[in-house]
């Protein structure tokens, strides 16, 4: 887990080190996004601008355990507004696909996929380096028999940092 962080860690003094340009809204940007995600805790982020103001979000989440497996996949459409030079703030809306098995007590499985409807607010700040930092809410509803929660409704609330080309 330490070379993980030493890794994450290095990747971004380097970037910060060779680049030193700032763009608004960058064509590409890759991360991580860290949050609850309704129990699949960090997930892959990737950003691809379509226009000056819109852009596409996909990300990817997964877990592993003794009792628990599953991902999820997010896709979301997002609208940018500027609020003070390098500070933007956002609002998409998507969906995704989700797959969890798990053992639950009383010898109860749950093994389901499912389809959700996501919406996403966000701010994010633009640093002279190549790092979007940004701290997002995304409440998500699903479409599912047998859920682990018996709630349809999640909301995830997140810090990403990515990496922008």
């Amino acid at each position: 887990m330490k070379n993980i962080f030493l890794t994450i860690f290095t990747f971004f003094a380097i970037c910060f080190t060779t680049t030193l340009q700032a763009q608004d809204i960058a064509d590409n940007a890759i991360g991580l996004r860290l949050g609850d995600g309704d129990g699949f805790g960090a997930e892959i982020s990737y950003q691809r601008a379509l226009s000056a103001n819109n852009r596409l979000e996909g990300n990817l989440g997964w877990r592993s355990g003794s009792n628990f497996n599953g991902f999820k996949l997010t896709g979301l459409y997002q609208w940018l507004w500027e609020l003070d030079g390098d500070f933007n703030w956002y609002a998409g809306a998507g969906g995704g696909l989700s797959s969890v098995n798990a053992d639950l007590p009383n010898n109860r499985e749950v093994r389901d996929t499912f389809v959700f409807l996501a919406g996403n607010l966000g701010v994010e700040y633009n640093f002279e380096t190549p790092l979007l930092i940004a701290l997002d809410f995304r409440p998500e509803f699903g479409f599912v028999d047998d859920d682990l929660t018996n709630d349809v409704l999640n909301f995830g609330i997140a810090l990403s940092l990515r990496y922008q080309f």
